[in-house]
């Protein structure tokens, strides 16, 4: 147990649960190699439950790739829940809270397994994720679905984002009590103002009680939440700093992040631990994504706990690796000769090693694909040691999983002292710190405002800077600079 003696405890009193995130069902769906890919690993996850008899399942969030998932996607996550969640095993999870409450669109305004028309054997809970958040007519989630069906405890849903009350799902084993508390995913910037303007309350049960006092009250609780938001620094208010969150919280489960990080960290400015487990398939072909997948066996005894991590055995093999061609170019030789043929004999050999060490990640389980993912990334000071990388790969289409982008050129940019930029950071500073600065253009505006002094510009006012910037970023317009730059070339000029 962390932070707990490690001594014999009944089982009775014990609240397991198995944790998992981001399961994106449906990634890549139709593709022929990979599409199965995420229903192989959500079903470990739930023999995984079965057999290590949890008391219930907690989702993070993402538990589908798309806010509307295609039919098979959705058949098949239904189909998977009715065969590993239903059953005639007793739930031994007591639920103190006001039921209407917590968990929207059930249909009784309750648990799943206290329907007495469902048989629910193993209960799941979730919050939703931003793939599938709610949208369209009536902003309903995917799991909106899942709940009305009765087979998702769907709970931690925002109903007015003027404001935000979040109040636990209680619920009691023997002598374990648990405060699950839910955050289901909101933009970032929004969430952010919130907490700046006090906006977000999180009830602490505790304040209520009356039959003891609030101390021992507190002691006999544990507090558990579960959120979907970015935990690494993004940038100004594009992520949510852990320290935002209450100190009274003893675990936080943070989904969104697909990185691997399951072993619960302490935060010592607030005295609770925070585990990621990550996603359990991979949706990029990163660096972080490579990371052995895992969900974990959660055990909760009175106000301490443990997380087992385990290991998913049918996750298809997936080797990164990234190679700076600059330091490699006197033993290749690139300063002379054909400096392309030379990179890409180079690459065709790290390809192979790279499938010779994807074999170690094989686990011998039936279901999982020997077929790997491999993504060699090279970082090129000049175009002249490029090649065509979907030619290339079209070498591989029978023993790798994505052929079409197993190479992937970075360009290593280099700048000498006299083309480095300096920021103003005074500006910079004034600018972060201006109210109602929540956009990008709005930064780029008002720091080359504070600047102007110093550092005007010579080309583009500050505005058509702060605009191309917009349609970039907003837009995604790879023509933004043209377009702003020949519309002000054509303007007249009075």
């Amino acid at each position: 147990m962390t932070n707990a003696d490690g001594g014999d405890k009944d089982v009775d009193n014990v609240i397991r649960i198995m944790v998992s995130t981001d399961n994106h069902l449906g990634y890549l769906g139709n593709d022929r190699i990979r599409g199965e890919d995420s229903f192989v690993a959500f079903e470990e996850m739930l023999q995984l439950a079965v057999s290590e008899d949890v008391d219930m399942i907690l989702l993070g969030g993402d538990l589908f790739h798309h806010a509307v998932p295609g039919q098979y996607a959705l058949h098949k996550c239904l189909e998977l829940l009715r065969r590993y969640t239903f059953g005639d095993k007793p739930v031994s999870l007591e639920i103190l809270s006001d039921q209407s409450r917590c968990f929207h669109n059930a249909v009784n305004e309750s648990v799943n397994y206290e329907d007495p028309n469902l048989n629910i054997s193993l209960p799941v809970f979730s919050i939703h994720g931003n793939h599938d958040d709610p949208s369209g007519a009536g902003r309903l989630s995917t799991l909106d679905l899942l709940s009305t069906a009765g087979l998702v405890n769907y709970f931690g849903r925002w109903t007015d984002l003027t404001k935000l009350e979040i109040s636990p799902v209680l619920l009691r084993k023997g002598e374990t009590h648990l405060a699950l508390y839910g955050l289901s995913h909101i933009t970032d910037l929004r969430l952010i103002h919130l907490f700046e303007e006090f906006k977000v309350t999180m009830q602490c049960h505790t304040e209520n009680s009356t039959d003891q006092s609030a101390e021992d009250e507190e002691s006999n609780w544990f507090h558990l939440m579960v959120v979907h938001q970015n935990r690494a620094n993004r940038g100004h208010k594009q992520y949510l700093p852990e320290e935002l969150l209450p100190a009274f919280l003893n675990l936080i489960i943070w989904g969104h992040e697909h990185d691997c990080r399951i072993e619960p960290e302490l935060n010592v400015k607030r005295d609770f631990y925070v585990s990621q487990p990550g996603s359990s398939v991979p949706t990029s072909l990163s660096e972080g994504e490579s990371i052995k997948k895992h969900v974990g066996l959660l055990e909760i005894y009175k106000n301490k706990f443990q997380l087992k991590p385990l290991p998913l055995k049918t996750v298809r093999p997936f080797i990164f690796e990234s190679i700076n061609l600059s330091d490699m170019a006197a033993e290749l030789g690139l300063d002379e000769g054909d400096a392309k043929s030379k990179v890409e004999k180079f690459a065709r050999m790290k390809i192979e090693e790279m499938i010779e060490r994807s074999k170690d990640r094989l686990t011998g389980h039936p279901k999982q694909p020997e077929i790997p993912l491999i993504r060699l990334r090279l970082l090129y000071p000049n175009e002249s040691y490029m090649f065509n990388t979907i030619r290339f790969g079209q070498e591989y289409n029978s023993r790798v999983a994505n052929p079409a982008d197993i190479v992937h050129f970075k360009k290593l940019i280099q700048k000498s002292k006299a083309e480095t930029i300096n920021l103003d950071k005074e500006a910079m500073k004034k600018a972060l710190e201006m109210e109602n600065t929540t956009r990008v253009e709005e930064l780029v505006d008002r720091y080359f405002d504070e600047a102007q002094g110093q550092k005007p510009l010579k080309l583009l006012h500050s505005k058509a800077l702060a605009e191309i910037t917009f349609r970039l970023v907003e837009r995604h317009d790879p023509n933004a600079a043209d377009n702003i730059v020949n519309f002000l070339l054509g303007a007249p000029r009075w």
